[in-house]
Formats: C-alpha cells, sequence, structure tokens
C-alpha cells in the first residue's frame, strides 16, 4: 500500500475541519522530517468510515497510530527519532 518507507498515513473526510488544520501542520514539517503524505478519505471505503468515522484525522506511521483529531508536535517528532534510532 505505501510506496515509501517514511510515509504517514492521513485518514480524513471532506469537510473535516480538524482533518484541514491537521493538514497544514504536516505540510509545516514534511521538509524537516522528509514525509510523504498519503490521503485517504475514510468516507470511500465502508471499512475504514466503520473504523475511523468519528476519530478522523488520524496519522499513522509504520503502522502505528501517533495521533489523531489533533496535530501533535511533540508525538510526531518521538515517532521520527524512535524510528531512525
Amino acid at each position: 500500500m505505501v510506496a515509501y518507507e517514511n510515509t504517514l498515513i492521513v485518514y480524513y473526510r471532506r469537510g473535516c475541519h480538524l482533518c484541514d488544520e491537521v493538514a497544514v501542520h504536516l505540510r509545516q514539517f514534511q521538509s524537516e522530517f522528509n514525509y510523504e503524505l498519503e490521503w485517504v478519505d475514510i468516507d470511500e471505503d465502508p471499512e475504514l468510515k466503520r473504523r475511523y468515522d468519528v476519530d478522523v484525522p488520524v496519522v499513522k506511521y509504520r503502522d502505528e497510530v501517533i495521533f489523531y483529531h489533533f496535530f501533535d508536535e511533540e508525538q510526531l517528532r518521538l515517532s521520527f527519532t524512535n524510528a531512525s534510532s
């Protein structure tokens, strides 16, 4: 599914203001951590909609949820620090 080792998967839905806010922050840190963003609209997949319906945005890195609802800079940094050690 994911083509890059440094890919964040962002589960979102259109019209979600929290998703829009997280997107802005993720793009701000993209060059610092050199990651790709893979956007997945949960409304296009019934299983993802069932799983993440009230939790979007959900951001995963290497199959682990690193945060949801709100951007968490500390958790983002920790995820990439742990991955490089």
